[in-house]
């Protein structure tokens, strides 16, 4: 099974670098990849077809910023954020806004596996733990 999984995942890497346009993943080439495996079904589709998902999803995680905020945030701050995340990272980074009261006051950023924090909850989980 271990070959079979390996196989899966080669294939899903190479339909993974056919969805790309210009570094970015293409919502028409996605589409056209999964069309051809909807005709031509490959050996242990779940198999392709999941680690094609997790590819696919970690892309465009690399691109999003998921910003966590307690109190208000405007969308000239969001476009600030973006702009910063963009020059770092070099590739465009789209800021999405969602509110947690958990964090008390102030942000937490997600871009793919990056965080920055800096609210009062994760200062105050720091201090407990000194």
């Amino acid at each position: 099974m271990a070959a079979y999984h390996k196989q899966a995942q080669q294939f899903a890497r190479q339909l993974f670098k056919l969805s790309l346009v210009n570094g970015q993943v293409s919502a028409e080439q996605v589409a056209g990849v999964l069309a051809y495996l909807e005709k031509n079904r490959p050996a242990h589709a779940m198999l392709v077809l999941r680690a094609y998902q997790r590819y696919v999803a970690a892309e465009l995680a690399r691109s999003q910023a998921r910003v966590e905020h307690a109190g208000p945030v405007g969308d000239n701050i969001l476009r600030l954020l973006e702009g910063a995340l963009s020059q770092k990272y070099k590739r465009p980074i789209t800021a999405t806004a969602r509110h947690d009261a958990r964090l008390i006051a102030g942000l937490r950023v997600r871009v793919g596996d990056d965080v920055y924090e800096t609210s009062v909850a994760a200062q105050l989980a720091n201090l407990s733990t000194v």
